[in-house]
């Protein structure tokens, strides 16, 4: 290989990975109009293994943000990523498959209501440090984890989503406490 393949094979590496973190960072923030950009035009999502829709990106992105709402805390952790480029059009590399690992702690929403970032109202004290109370509060009841197969394509416009599948393996639901500390 020469260097200028080299380093183009090491641009479209770090391109699909910052792809990728994109992904997850939408669903978090809850960009669904980011989410959408990040497909091809015929881009599709599947989430039936975790209890979701198999459907176009545009409507997993409307599905995501009903079902989101739920969580006004959430933090997807995607890791062990393996690339592996393809061929479209005979063309080396215009086509990528990405199998990831993910873990997504998420904090259902409460009567009390939590904030978009998952602090309980006046879980802070003002001072920027969460109490028990406030820890306890925002804390995770909701992890799921499993394993992201992501196709990314080429585009004129960059790498894009093709298709996202979510196998789910996992899932842990904890039970709230219904007592508060003292304070």
């Amino acid at each position: 290989m020469t260097q200028r393949v080299e380093l183009a094979a090491v641009m479209d590496r770090l391109a699909i990975d910052s792809l990728i973190t994109e992904y997850a960072v939408t669903v978090d923030d809850g960009d669904w109009d980011a989410y959408q950009r990040l497909f091809t035009p015929d881009g599709r999502a599947d989430y039936s293994s975790a209890g979701g829709i198999d459907a176009s990106a545009a409507e997993v992105a409307g599905w995501l943000a009903g079902t989101m709402a739920l969580f006004p805390m959430r933090q997807h952790l995607i890791v062990n990523r393996r690339l592996r480029f393809g061929t479209l059009d005979q063309d080396i590399g215009d086509i990528a498959q990405v199998q990831a690992d993910y873990v997504n702690p998420m904090r259902f929403a409460t009567s009390e209501g939590a904030n978009d970032d998952g602090h309980e109202d006046g879980g802070d004290g003002g001072d920027g440090h969460e109490g028990e109370a406030g820890a306890e509060a925002s804390a995770p009841d909701f992890i799921c984890g499993g394993r992201y197969a992501f196709t990314a394509l080429r585009t004129h416009q960059g790498w894009r989503l093709r298709q996202v599948t979510v196998r789910e393996k996992w899932r842990q639901v904890q039970q709230r406490s219904r007592t508060r500390a003292s304070g």
